[in-house]
């Protein structure tokens, strides 16, 4: 059972860009993003980890790059951006990521997956031809215990290529 702060405990209110819908949220000030997202938004695709930044699993976007959600304060996400995996397919379809990871099997239990599928999101907006390596890198912030990440590099690629078949750019 989540147990909600009361009215007055929720003295905190933002308004931040989520998955690109703007939205107001009043919450307890001492509250993390990660909190703030499962608990007063509704959002739970990003799961709850360690809870100390170093298993990855609560990573999200905000402002575009990859971050904990539980090492930042729901305060410091005003006027924010912050895209969770809710935001990642448009008008109902998926994102070329997820369609690679479900294709490629590439999410065993699924519990790092969200992170996974956001962090490899930011990656390749950055870099839309991405190395093995820089694959590697980027993603070696959220633990998998169960599919040794070949199977999630073979993914990301994957997607790499679809999506540059949809902007039109040959690799």
């Amino acid at each position: 059972m989540i147990t909600l702060p009361v009215a007055s405990q929720k003295t905190s209110h933002v308004r931040m860009t989520l998955n690109g819908e703007q939205v107001d949220v009043s919450f307890a000030p001492y509250k993390t993003l990660l909190e703030v997202l499962r608990e007063d938004l509704g959002h739970t695709g990003t799961k709850h980890g360690c809870e100390l930044g170093e298993c990855g699993a609560c990573a999200v976007l905000l402002d575009g790059k990859p971050v904990l959600s539980c090492l930042v304060l729901g305060v410091e996400c005003d006027s924010r951006n912050v895209l969770t995996v809710e935001g990642l397919g448009l008008e109902g379809t998926l994102h070329p990521l997820q369609d690679a990871f479900a294709d490629l099997g590439a999410a065993q239990c699924g519990y790092c997956t969200p992170a996974i599928l956001v962090t490899a999101k930011s990656l390749l907006d950055q870099h839309p031809h991405a190395t093995r390596d820089q694959i590697r890198a980027a993603l070696s912030g959220v633990l998998c215990r169960c599919t040794g990440y070949l199977q999630i590099f073979e993914a990301v690629e994957s997607a790499m290529v679809k999506i540059a078949q949809q902007n039109g750019s040959a690799r």
